[in-house]
């Protein structure tokens, strides 16, 4: 089972790269992985990153020969653990000055302020449902 992705094991842009063609592909070589890269990396570079994500649970390696390398966790898992990282160390856990910048920074679609009022809707239900089930007794 992969381990959980944290600010521990955080990944670098090389590792990002390959685990990106881990997930568009079934499982791959290393031959295969560095083709898939968008510029030249040798060989012995992306055997050393494979197996560098190997170890921190990020990819797993199979038995046969060659080996095929695939990924062992999810995009979403990988962005979970980048962000609460961000929000740990630059906003102190708080949200709302995240939000806001990203908010205040770009212009939003339509579909993604739609998206943005959902998620804060549903996040009041929890926190009313939270806080009325704690004054029953």
């Amino acid at each position: 089972m992969a381990k959980n992705h944290s600010q521990s094991n955080r990944l670098s842009r090389g590792e990002m790269e390959l685990v990106g063609a881990l997930w568009d592909s079934e499982g791959v070589t290393i031959v295969e992985a560095q083709r898939l890269l968008a510029r030249p990396i040798g060989y012995t570079t992306v055997q050393t990153r494979l197996d560098r994500l190997v170890k921190k649970g990020v990819a797993r390696r199979s038995k046969e020969r060659p080996a095929k390398y695939s990924a062992a966790i999810t995009r979403e898992q990988v962005s979970a653990g980048d962000l609460k990282f961000i929000l740990d160390r630059v906003t102190d856990g708080q949200i709302v000055p995240l939000v806001a910048h990203l908010v205040q920074d770009r212009a939003l679609p339509q579909d993604e302020i739609d998206e943005l009022k959902q998620l804060i809707a549903e996040a009041e239900a929890r926190t009313n449902r939270g806080s009325s089930s704690r004054g029953k007794s």
